[in-house]
């Protein structure tokens, strides 16, 4: 059970919005950009297209729910009540890119990923769902555009869920945002799906076809034979499109420190990328307009 699969065409003319992984501050950062922008007349969350990977999921799913940004926002600056903090230890991040790193075959590679994700030690899969339910506002996939990505941790293949899929949205995001050896696969069908920033940590070839592309991208690091952001985007320009890339500043950076995965950093990211709105709402206007 899935959606599509691979790296496909939409084949649309048109505006998409691109959301990449970062954790729980990198969906507070997003969220903040976004509301920055729409404070100043450009309103992301109506593209014709949302690709979301993990972080970015969430926030997909947040803006395609019909909930007004400012609403969504606000909700990041409350204080974290029963989200427990983790980390994405350096341990964790060693055994993600020594299981990546080998080899040119990118498939295998995130198998290698994967198997290490079905081995390590996480919370249930029960716990980990109700999280993910409680930062939806639905449950109901969006009449809108919305793609969600993740990866067979089985197999290493690159699968995009969206309204077609037959997928509980709930089951989507968690996939998605099932970071290697902190969260637990998600089991979908008889598959189990981890993280969709094990293939690229934003995924912006998923927009290819549409003619105005806006990228948030919390992070671009990737290891092994993973797509990397600049080449996905030069092909995105190659092919006639004007893109914006956004990733945090350095005032950015500072809020969210250094553990993506602590939700006491949340406010002050979501700040930080409302901050930064002011910065790049020109050069995001220039792709928008």
């Amino acid at each position: 059970m899935g959606g599509t699969t691979g790296d496909g065409e939409d084949g649309h003319m048109g505006r998409a919005l691109v959301l990449g992984g970062g954790g729980v501050t990198g969906v507070a950062w997003e969220l903040g950009v976004l509301a920055g922008l729409a404070a100043r007349g450009l309103p992301l969350d109506e593209a014709d297209l949302v690709v979301g990977t993990s972080a970015g999921s969430v926030v997909g799913a947040q803006v395609r729910s019909g909930t007004p940004l400012a609403e969504l926002y606000e909700a990041q600056l409350r204080p974290p009540r029963d989200e427990l903090p983790a980390r994405l230890g350096l341990g964790v991040l060693a055994r993600w890119a020594w299981a990546g790193s080998w080899g040119r075959d990118a498939a295998r590679a995130r198998a290698r990923v994967g198997a290490m994700a079905l081995s390590a030690r996480t919370p249930s899969e029960q716990s980990r769902r109700a999280v993910i339910a409680a930062r939806l506002p639905s449950s109901q996939w969006p009449a809108a555009r919305l793609l969600v990505t993740a990866v067979d941790a089985a197999s290493g293949e690159f699968v995009v869920f969206d309204a077609d899929a037959g997928v509980p949205l709930v089951d989507a995001v968690g996939a998605s945002c099932a970071v290697p050896g902190v969260w637990p696969p998600v089991t979908i069908g008889a598959r189990r799906y981890v993280d969709g920033g094990v293939r690229s940590p934003v995924n912006a070839d998923l927009a290819a076809g549409y003619g105005q592309v806006v990228v948030l991208a919390p992070t671009v690091a990737a290891v092994g034979p993973a797509p990397r952001l600049p080449a996905q985007v030069a092909a995105l320009r190659e092919a006639g499109a004007r893109v914006a890339v956004v990733s945090p500043d350095r005032a950015a950076r500072t809020a969210i420190g250094r553990n993506v995965l602590d939700p006491a950093r949340r406010a002050a990211s979501a700040r930080a990328g409302f901050a930064q709105a002011a910065a790049v709402a020109d050069e995001v206007a220039a792709v928008w307009a």
